[in-house]
């Protein structure tokens, strides 16, 4: 199959390189604002250089990799619906959840597929946790702790147009906890702090966060975020059932030293970038995204599910700012 790529920075850039290994994909066709990086592209893997979106789908392409700009994502996505062409699209659907919410009506009557890019779905260690959790292992569950820690933060002019942490790094744990145990949260807590980069502080965020959300089976979630972990990229999650418990990320490359005694666990190179720790994750995402193309599998992740993950982020905002609960009803109904 032909695939578009619409965007060719580093996480366009990476996808492409992913896809040029997939037995699946004969070939690329490529287009960005910036010449140089498309042309990059194509003398790396092969690709062919068009100069606009309309261009990349009148080219023939079956699926579509959007991977441009957040602003561009609506815009975006709904050419590719109304192209009749399946389109995968990085995370988030949209800037703002007004505009993922047109998105979502503009396709509503499509049956064209759009997925969107939450790669930890297609992580080995959280897709064994999903299916501990179906079957049963765990129990009940009563508590989950979810951590994302950066090892340094993003530049200034990402942080002013990211939408603050929850809605940009945050979102992640919140769609894996609602996909690992299919429950829905329904109320959020969340604190925040600023003991780094003095930018961030300016921007209106926070540089370091805590949440705990209510899940509408009463299980209690913990979700801790920071973008500084000097030892590197932690990305963990913990569930905690009546009947066992089971940890994700528990492994040699585990950005955290123990000082017991004798302890010599974690003993590999720890994860230094989300592109290291989930590189697996990526090319078993895009793979899934082939079978879909192909019509051998409905979007593992919609834009349904995605606007789901953006509610909690947009409930935990509000909450760090007014320091006060927050349930999903009411921000759903701002």
């Amino acid at each position: 199959m032909r695939i578009g790529i619409l965007g060719l920075g580093r996480i366009g850039a990476f996808h492409a390189e992913t896809l040029s290994g997939l037995d699946a994909v004969e070939s690329l066709v490529v287009a960005d604002p910036f010449a140089g990086a498309a042309e990059a592209a194509a003398e790396r893997f092969g690709a062919r250089v068009v100069d606009s979106p309309e261009a990349v789908l009148a080219a023939g392409v079956d699926g579509l990799v959007v991977a441009a700009a957040t602003d561009a994502h609506p815009a975006l996505i709904v050419a590719g619906v109304e192209a009749g062409v399946p389109v995968f699209c990085e995370k988030p659907v949209a800037r703002t959840m007004a505009e993922g919410l047109t998105v979502l009506k503009s396709v509503a009557d499509s049956d064209v597929p759009v997925q969107i890019g939450y790669n930890r779905r297609f992580d080995a260690g959280f897709v064994a946790a999903r299916a501990a959790v179906q079957g049963g292992e765990l129990g009940k569950l009563h508590t989950i702790r979810s951590t994302t820690l950066d090892p340094a933060p993003p530049p200034a002019a990402y942080v002013a147009a990211s939408g603050g942490i929850f809605r940009d790094c945050s979102v992640h744990d919140f769609d894996i906890i609602r996909w690992v145990t299919g429950r829905e949260v329904t109320e959020v807590y969340a604190v925040g702090g600023n003991r780094g980069a003095d930018y961030i502080a300016e921007a209106g965020d926070a540089d370091t966060t805590g949440a705990i959300l209510r899940l509408d089976d009463g299980t209690i979630a913990v979700v801790s975020n920071s973008r500084h972990n000097a030892r590197g990229y932690d990305v963990r999650m913990e569930l905690h059932g009546f009947r066992d418990s089971i940890a994700v990320g528990l492994e040699d490359k585990l950005p955290l030293r123990s000082v017991e005694p004798g302890v010599s666990f974690p003993a590999g190179t720890p994860h230094d970038f989300f592109m290291d720790r989930f590189a697996d994750a990526y090319r078993a995402e895009l793979t899934a995204f082939t079978e879909v193309v192909a019509g051998r599998r409905p979007s593992p992740c919609t834009i349904a599910d995605a606007l789901e993950a953006g509610w909690i982020a947009e409930a935990c905002t509000l909450s760090l700012h007014e320091h006060r609960p927050v349930t999903i009803e009411e921000i759903r109904t701002v």
